[in-house]
């Protein structure tokens, strides 16, 4: 698992002299979003397939554990005040629940059948479009909930940072983003989660767009909750 591995690269990190260690991790940043380049076909196709499904009814599921999760929820949490986006049209979907949110769930993300339950609690359906995020692409949370979602005929999307892994092979849209050996291996909290939200960004902001909530660069749902929005 590419993920996992150490690089001989980053081997003496820890005697390296600060701005060193900052310019390495900066430098693995600029690979991270070098990875979703590489995948921006991939994601442009998701994307069409999930105006085609939302354009009326459905709606948007974000899934996933630790970092993953929790950058699900970020971008999921921005779209009904910056593109007016229904409250009851955004679900997501974080292993361990709302204690996850600040600290680790132990085992949580190992739990395939609440992953199932939490599916079947939310009535997914064949309008609704799944996002499933996972570093490894094996997560056994994310995975239940993204089989079941598939078995009940919502639209699937699958994001992970190894290749070959299940949420790829079972995905109706696979997009893999190749980053490689973290500085400190293993944490992929850095060029895999950066990745990961690069890809999120893009993944929710065209949606928005092909539905209609930006005219000439301008947000035009922008829903206006403090003084800075309300110029805006």
């Amino acid at each position: 698992m590419s993920t996992e591995r150490s690089s001989p690269r980053y081997s003496s990190i820890d005697a390296w002299h600060a701005e060193d260690i900052a310019e390495s991790i900066v430098e693995g940043q600029f690979a991270a979003v070098a990875a979703v380049m590489a995948a921006r076909k991939e994601v442009a196709a998701a994307v069409v397939a999930m105006h085609a499904r939302l354009q009326r009814h459905g709606r948007l599921i974000y899934v996933g554990a630790g970092t993953s999760g929790r950058l699900a929820e970020q971008d999921g949490a921005e779209l009904a005040p910056t593109f007016g986006w229904p409250e009851e049209r955004l679900v997501v979907i974080l292993a361990g629940g709302e204690k996850a949110r600040v600290r680790s769930v132990e085992g949580a993300e190992d739990d395939a059948e609440e992953g199932v339950s939490l599916i079947s609690q939310h009535e997914v359906d064949a309008h609704d479009v799944l996002i499933a995020i996972a570093a490894s692409g094996t997560t056994r949370f994310t995975m239940a909930c993204l089989r079941e979602a598939k078995r009940r005929g919502a639209l699937t999307l699958g994001i992970a940072n190894n290749r070959p892994s299940p949420i790829l092979e079972e995905a109706d849209y696979p997009i893999f983003l190749d980053t490689g050996a973290e500085p400190v291996a293993g944490s992929t909290r850095m060029k895999a989660g950066t990745a990961q939200k690069v890809a999120l960004n893009t993944l929710s902001t065209s949606l928005m767009i092909l539905l209609g909530k930006v005219y000439r660069g301008l947000m035009v749902d922008v829903r206006a909750a403090n003084a800075k929005l309300v110029k805006r």
